[in-house]
């Protein structure tokens, strides 16, 4: 017993004791070179982490969300333009990349224990999951959105005038974020009875016709219209 001791203190010595033959040069070089092998390791496994064929591999993401996705505009369009999975959920931002991927560590245990591995256990949970996600996303100002959509980028002479106002009055003066208006943009929406809609007519536009109102909306007024004078006649 007392061999094993005095060989682990012997061992502790040697490799606590700085080299007196090993020059600074060296070992300068030899920390740069082991720096270098761990953050291309490091990077390397990020960005396998980052990956759509990483985030499909389980099956409750698969059989879910990411069905779902391929029959939107964002996997499928004229452009041929594919957003994949990290485009919309991991910032492009080395630093803000690593601290979604800290928040992310979190969904392991998820995962471990099997909080949506059927189907029925990913529904009775999507709107608090959908909920997280929308509030994560207002938080950072629709952060993962601006990876591909600029507001400065934005040529709103192309867009229609409901919704070039929209963005003028609201998205380019920072009153809203993407997200306030843009929920289901590339998933199913939850059931979202009793929850409050993510963009309403605002107070001030109330009871008035929006700008370039669609023929489904001046249909919609005429019948409106219609019922009221009835009503008002007393013809119901």
């Amino acid at each position: 017993m007392q061999r094993l001791r005095n060989l682990l203190s012997w061992t502790w010595r040697i490799l606590t004791t700085p080299a007196a033959t090993l020059s600074l040069a060296f070992l300068t070089l030899g920390g740069f070179v082991g720096g270098v092998m761990f953050w291309g390791a490091f990077n390397t496994a990020l960005e396998l982490t980052n990956t759509e064929e990483f985030c499909v591999g389980c099956h409750e993401m698969k059989n879910n969300v990411y069905e779902e996705m391929t029959r939107t505009v964002h996997f499928s369009n004229r452009s041929g333009v594919r957003a994949s999975c990290p485009d919309c959920h991991v910032p492009h931002e080395w630093t803000d990349k690593i601290a979604r991927k800290m928040q992310a560590s979190k969904e392991v245990w998820g995962k471990i224990f099997g909080t949506i591995n059927t189907r029925q256990k990913f529904l009775d949970e999507r709107l608090r999951l959908a909920q997280h996600e929308w509030a994560r996303l207002k938080a950072n100002d629709s952060l993962e959105c601006r990876n591909c959509h600029s507001s400065v980028a934005m040529d709103l002479s192309k867009q229609t005038e409901r919704a070039a106002e929209i963005h003028t009055r609201y998205l380019l003066s920072g009153k809203a974020t993407c997200i306030d208006c843009h929920m289901g943009i590339a998933h199913e929406l939850p059931n979202m009875q009793g929850i409050n809609p993510g963009w309403k007519v605002p107070e001030e536009l109330e009871g008035k016709e929006l700008p370039t109102a669609s023929p489904v909306d001046e249909l919609r007024d005429a019948i409106d219209r219609a019922h009221s004078g009835l009503l008002a006649d007393g013809g119901i």
